[in-house]
């Protein structure tokens, strides 16, 4: 295999995708509602490869390390020393045996019933590390890492020449320096990977994919200073783009990752994006479930509390089927503000939103933050769940501010959008800034989106942390000016009405009065003359049967 240099990483890897793509196109499953499946397991088996190459070139002597038959150096290895090399290894390495090495499949393409040997090894691999590597759902069932991938391909005869073509176009290069990149490289790869297989499907659970400099403005935010040991939570995870960011901002060594997600697809993206971005030990704490009915994460008989609450909730769906299971005692305290009623028609459009908001409210730690994406409107509404839960936040000093996004910012909805900051331990007032007039339109396939520069990213982010008033941008207020304004959010409700004065001479003044007084005779005359033509063009109709 030939090793990339560090400017082929990204193009090599984009290649790599887009090629498996074409397989799966040449077997017919191309936009299968399985290719994803497919695409993902195999590049994260091309991954686990590379991963645990590059760890063992690291733990070997030097000679085995640059040597081009370091795989069969490893095979001739005594069981109890192959074993004592893996305990080298980091923790976030997953164990490889020699059959499951990416060069022994190759050599192997030839085989009788190749496509079985492909899906046994790849499942091998999932049972040998299932305690490290396994997603759980809110029952506690494991899911394993890989399927049998051969047998989405229907035709039975086609199965060994698919695996075939997938190990072919696996073992061209070796990406194991793309383990000494850091989190941006990996983002934009991520969002590559999975470009056509997480789009928004009308609002459920989960399916945004929030723009990175949506989770920028999140994390710069929240993350101020060290922190050391604490826990970041998504109750609607997604495919992790905010966790991975904050992730990022604080230290990924430094911080344990919690989610729940009640989309099977998102929670396996979500475990592929924890495992590229370093944070294989959070892994055992991303949970497949239905967050609002059966929240998973507890201390003792208590729901869990987090230091750091990040999240990109669906805003709008039909929660009909447990609406009633919410609204019950057992939920009363983390639902404080109410269950959205059911409509008697389009329940797709019931405010799911202001669940998760409550939900988050309730499972911040004393002095907890978050940073919540919200539909704008939820700012100035004037009544109901709503404003019942923005006069928590003010009332009980936990808002720290609120930034109202451009519209577009999400290519996939035209749903205004404002980013909610909370903070338990705020001390001073609240920062409304709107950036509504900030980013740049371009086209996104069949959308048009907006995007931020980083000089607006950044003044957006230096506004908000250094508390600046800005002319028709920002605010500073106090939570008693909020109270005031019946709890509006809307930075535009605080600014200053501004009221220009000119110097004018006495016959200037009178000659606007005159070309006034001229104008409102011309349109007086106007006037006159529309109201004889209607009521003319009235007396002129008649009744007919």
């Amino acid at each position: 295999m030939n090793q990339l240099n560090d400017t082929d990483f990204g193009q090599k890897i984009k290649e790599l995708i887009d090629s498996l793509k074409g397989i799966c196109a040449a077997y017919g499953l191309g936009n299968d509602g399985n290719e994803f499946k497919i695409i993902t397991q195999v590049f994260l088996y091309k991954l686990m490869n590379d991963k645990f190459a590059y760890e063992v070139k690291q733990a070997v002597p030097k000679a085995i390390a640059q040597s081009s038959s370091w795989e069969q150096s490893l095979k001739a290895m005594s069981e109890a020393d192959y074993e004592f090399l893996l305990l080298k290894l980091p923790s976030n390495t997953a164990n490889l045996k020699p059959d499951h090495f990416l060069a022994t499949l190759y050599e192997k393409q030839n085989n009788p019933d190749f496509a079985k040997l492909f899906d046994d090894t790849l499942r091998d691999i999932a049972i040998a590390n299932n305690d490290i590597f396994s997603v759980k759902t809110e029952g506690d069932t494991k899911i394993p890492l890989f399927d049998r991938v051969s047998e989405f391909v229907t035709d039975t005869s086609k199965r060994d020449n698919f695996c075939r073509a997938v190990i072919n176009q696996l073992i061209k290069f070796s990406a194991e320096h793309i383990f000494t990149q850091k989190y941006d490289f990996f983002a934009t790869l991520f969002e590559y990977l999975i470009k056509d297989y997480n789009k928004d499907n009308g609002g459920k659970y989960a399916e945004y994919y929030t723009p990175h400099a949506v989770a920028r403005i999140m994390s710069a935010i929240l993350v101020k200073g060290r922190v050391q040991n604490v826990t970041v939570y998504d109750p609607s995870a997604g495919s992790g783009t905010l966790l991975m960011s904050i992730a990022h901002a604080i230290g990924e060594e430094r911080c344990t990752i919690y989610s729940q997600d009640i989309s099977q697809k998102s929670s396996s993206l979500l475990r592929l994006n924890l495992i590229l971005n370093n944070l294989v030990h959070s892994i055992p704490n991303i949970i497949q479930g239905n967050t609002l009915e059966h929240p998973y994460h507890k201390d003792g008989a208590q729901l869990a509390k987090f230091d750091y609450i990040v999240s990109n909730p669906p805003f709008k769906t039909d929660f009909s089927d447990y609406r009633e299971s919410l609204d019950s005692k057992d939920h009363k305290l983390r639902f404080f503000a109410g269950i959205p009623k059911i409509p008697p028609k389009d329940k797709d459009k019931m405010a799911i939103y202001t669940l998760f908001l409550q939900h988050i409210i309730y499972s911040l730690k004393p002095k907890g933050k978050a940073a919540v994406v919200v539909p704008t409107g939820f700012i100035t509404a004037q009544s109901g769940i709503d404003k019942a839960i923005r006069q928590k936040l003010v009332d009980e000093r936990m808002l720290a501010g609120v930034v109202s996004m451009p519209s577009n910012i999400f290519a996939t909805t035209g749903t205004n959008v404002s980013i909610l900051f909370m903070d338990r331990g705020n001390k001073g007032d609240v920062v409304l800034i709107d950036a509504s007039g900030l980013g740049e339109t371009v086209k996104d396939g069949k959308n048009q989106k907006t995007v931020l520069t980083e000089a607006e990213e950044a003044q957006i982010i230096s506004t908000f942390n250094e508390k600046k008033a800005i002319d028709d941008f920002s605010v500073v207020v106090s939570y008693e000016d909020i109270a005031a304004k019946n709890y509006s959010l809307s930075a535009g409700q605080y600014f200053d009405v501004k009221i220009e004065y000119v110097d004018i001479s006495q016959d200037e003044f009178e000659e606007k009065l005159r070309a006034f007084s001229s104008n409102l005779d011309r349109f007086f005359a106007e006037s006159r003359d529309l109201e004889i033509e209607i009521k003319s063009q009235l007396a002129g109709l008649t009744y007919e049967r």
